[in-house]
C-alpha cells in the first residue's frame, strides 16, 4: 500500500482527523484528540505507526520482517511498519482498524457513546466492540 492511498484509509475511520504536531512531515490521525496512528518517511521509505495490543505486536514483528518496534514510541504497545515491505494490504488494514480500536476502548463513556451514536460497530471497531 502507497502513502496516499494509506492516508486515504486512515481519514475514513470515524471522526478520524489529520493533525501534523510534529511539524509538516508526520501525519497524525487521531479520534477524539487521541492518536492511534503516525504517517511519515524515514530514511527514503514511507512508514507507518500503529498501536498494537503488546503480546500481538511481537506476533506481528516475527511474522513480518517489515514491522519493527515503534519508532520513537512505547516499544511494547506500538509498532512500525514499512509500507514496501511484506505486509499485504489486508493486513495493513486490520492493522490500522486495530490500532484504531484501542483507542475507541480507551475513550470515556461520553467520547464512545457520542461515536457510537452516530456510527455502527463496523465502522468503529470492525465488528469487534
Amino acid at each position: 500500500m502507497d502513502f496516499r492511498t494509506l492516508r486515504t484509509y486512515l481519514l475514513s475511520k470515524p471522526e478520524a482527523l489529520e493533525d501534523f504536531p510534529f511539524g509538516p512531515d508526520a501525519y497524525v490521525y487521531k479520534v477524539q484528540d487521541k492518536m492511534f496512528a503516525l504517517l511519515y518517511e524515514k530514511d527514503g521509505k514511507a512508514r507507518i505507526n500503529l498501536k498494537c495490543d503488546p503480546q500481538q505486536a511481537v506476533e506481528l514483528r516475527d511474522v513480518f520482517s517489515a514491522v519493527i518496534p515503534g519508532y520513537h514510541m512505547n516499544k511494547s504497545h506500538w509498532n512500525t511498519v514499512l509500507l514496501d515491505g511484506d505486509v499485504p494490504d489486508g493486513e495493513l488494514e486490520r492493522m490500522v482498524d486495530h490500532s484504531y480500536r484501542l483507542i475507541f476502548q480507551k475513550l470515556t463513556r461520553a467520547q464512545k457513546r457520542y461515536l457510537t451514536t452516530r456510527y455502527s460497530d463496523a465502522e468503529l471497531c470492525g465488528g469487534d466492540v
